[in-house]
């Protein structure tokens, strides 16, 4: 089946401005910590992000963490990428690392195919659990249209009478709003449009996330009207549409490549299905990336990367500020960081002493 794609041309202001950021690492006193420079000579760090903005609270963190370790470290905002760009990046030593690694989602990216058809690993390797297990994936509609129906699965989509419900530009089929091109769950998505029995009947909307959130799908849900979405955890957009209340979670067979794979999860509030609910994506652990000859020259890097573990509640929280805000800026998104890190002074202390050997 040929992949179906609707591109909204949705405001392109965000992606602008995300090139535009002032830096947001400046350098750190370290007060209440180890001195900044101990155990390293001020090597400098090139740091990336990600495009989507949950993760940056993560890589500021990082950042500063890094720094009081002693390096010099780039604004991970002067490198806001596309899983599909920072990976060949990372192979080619342009970049050094990101801390926004999901995985198994990411594991398309370890390799690179060759004319020949044959695959070789690249020189990039997760490194430690920065959130093991805390990822979730999945698709949601409105609570309305999901009582008023009925609907629970995706499966159900398999009825063109269903998915026409979430039609909005007479095609016949249902508008998906999904991820933007360059993220590995547009890859999925298309995956499970060719492969799964519902995707004959679905198209997915691409577009700026984030708009498509707040300029389609928030305010459709608002109104009452039949919307599909693709989110994941953590993530604002289950704070502003909360499950179980605003929208629910539908239940969807996997990929036959995930079944060896958890892709149910148990007590998952607002899942419409069954519990444990079946998502159909795999639960993926949230890891930092690294080239490896940079990890190699570099040991107390992979130490503190190997060392690090940050609470999913705590990323949730500042993900839920940052929506709650009209405009969340730089200075916030350092001074949410440096907050962390001074509320966590102890545990901050034993992973720098790792670090260092």
């Amino acid at each position: 089946m040929n992949r179906k794609h609707r591109h909204l041309a949705l405001a392109t202001v965000l992606a602008l401005l995300l090139a535009a950021c002032g830096s947001l690492a400046e350098e750190q006193d370290g007060d209440g910590g180890p001195a900044a420079g101990d155990g390293v000579s001020g090597a400098q760090v090139t740091m990336a992000r990600a495009t989507w903005d949950t993760g940056w609270f993560q890589a500021e963190i990082y950042a500063q963490l890094l720094d009081e370790l002693g390096y010099e470290v780039t604004d991970p905002a002067d490198l806001t990428r596309d899983a599909n760009t920072f990976y060949p990046a990372l192979a080619q030593e342009e970049v050094d690392l990101w801390v926004n690694g999901w995985f198994p989602l990411h594991d398309i990216y370890l390799d690179r195919e060759l004319f020949s058809g044959q695959l070789i690993s690249e020189p990039i390797e997760p490194v430690g659990f920065e959130v093991p297990s805390g990822a979730l994936q999945g698709y949601l509609i409105d609570k309305a249209t999901a009582d008023a129906m009925g609907i629970n699965s995706m499966s159900q989509l398999a009825d063109p009478s269903i998915a026409a419900v979430f039609d909005t530009d007479g095609d016949g089929l249902a508008d998906l709003y999904g991820c933007n091109d360059g993220w590995g769950c547009h890859v999925v998505i298309d995956k499970h449009l060719d492969e799964l029995d519902w995707g004959r009947n679905v198209e997915q909307v691409v577009g700026n996330y984030g708009d498509l959130i707040n300029d389609v799908v928030r305010p459709r849900v608002e109104a009452g009207q039949p919307v599909l979405f693709y989110t994941w955890t953590p993530n604002w957009t289950i704070d502003v549409l909360a499950p179980g209340q605003d929208v629910v979670w539908l239940e969807s067979p996997a990929l036959e490549e995930d079944e060896d794979l958890q892709t149910s999860v148990s007590g998952l509030a607002g899942c419409a299905g069954a519990d444990p609910c079946e998502l159909g994506w795999p639960v993926n652990d949230i890891r930092a990336v690294a080239n490896t000859e940079f990890l190699g020259e570099n040991p107390p890097i992979r130490r503190l990367l190997e060392a690090v573990q940050l609470p999913l509640q705590d990323i949730a929280d500042q993900n839920a500020r940052m929506a709650a805000e009209a405009e969340y800026t730089d200075a916030m998104l350092r001074a949410d960081a440096t907050a962390w890190i001074e509320a966590n002074r102890s545990l901050v202390d034993g992973w720098l002493t790792t670090a260092r050997g």
